[in-house]
């Protein structure tokens, strides 16, 4: 039989027990930001509190900036950045721009801010793919002829530009634009040119580089080729550019609405995203 000491000490501890088991059985029982369900849509009002707190030091509570940031509010340029991109800019930062990172933040409170900047600029308004991007692939590697020259998803030729990320940084009538009317071939660069040695040895390419007593061509395999002008006999350069002039007779509008969307595809700015011109990177 235990002592009345001994009781009062066993009774106190159950006590301390029981007092615990029901504080915590009270406690909210709140999910963890970082369970937060999916699918739910961004709270700007979250978005809003988070701004205030993080933003609007630099940018402003209106997000209209001042001295130390840009305006993120009324400017096109980041009216016209998919969600996607806003959202990893405020992740990541823009190095050397004075844009930190905000790695601590979770995702759900950086949609949250997503939200509310697209509340502060009035408008939810995107575009959408202009057509069939399965069709464009067709035509892009098909009778366009475009893989002869550009590469996209890894797929194509080598002597002209990669075209895999070119709708991260150009709009889709900007696209439109370098397809139906391309800049003028003034720069040698923008040619083929037969390189003649002295041997008579003859090498097609583009030129890549060149100084006052080199020259570096790239041949249509995507091989470099370099020699020393005082090897050579000639250079014969080709009239035309390497850009088809004449795609707005021979390409239809929905062949290249076709072909702008297989490239926002290639890119994944995917159906209801834009895309902001590559200058902005720059500010």
């Amino acid at each position: 039989m235990l002592s009345s000491s001994r009781l009062h000490s066993v009774l106190a501890v159950m006590l301390v027990v029981l007092s615990a088991a029901s504080s915590f059985a009270a406690w909210p029982q709140t999910q963890p930001p970082g369970l937060r369900q999916k699918g739910a849509k961004p709270d700007s009002a979250r978005g809003r509190q988070i701004f205030a707190s993080t933003c609007a030091n630099c940018h402003g509570l209106d997000g209209r900036g001042g001295e130390r940031a840009p305006n993120i509010v009324e400017n096109p340029k980041v009216q016209k950045l998919s969600d996607a991109r806003i959202a990893h800019i405020i992740e990541n930062g823009i190095p050397g721009a004075g844009m930190p990172a905000f790695h601590s933040l979770e995702a759900a409170d950086v949609q949250a801010v997503v939200a509310y900047v697209r509340t502060l600029q009035g408008t939810r308004q995107t575009v959408k793919l202009p057509g069939d991007p399965l069709r464009g692939e067709t035509i892009f590697f098909g009778k366009a002829g475009c893989s002869g020259c550009h590469m996209a998803a890894g797929k194509g030729g080598f002597i002209a530009s990669d075209l895999s990320g070119y709708t991260h940084s150009h709009t889709a009538e900007q696209i439109r634009l370098a397809i139906t009317s391309p800049a003028p071939g003034n720069d040698r660069q923008a040619r083929l040119v037969t390189a003649i040695t002295r041997g008579g040895e003859k090498v097609v390419g583009r030129v890549r580089n060149e100084d006052n007593f080199s020259l570096q061509l790239q041949t249509l395999d995507g091989t470099f080729y370099s020699v020393t002008k005082s090897e050579l006999q000639g250079l014969e350069y080709n009239s035309q550019t390497l850009m088809p002039s004449d795609y707005n007779s021979t390409l239809s509008s929905d062949d290249l609405n076709d072909i702008v969307s297989y490239l926002m595809k290639v890119a994944n700015v995917g159906a209801g995203e834009v895309v902001v011109p590559s200058e902005f990177e720059d500010e």
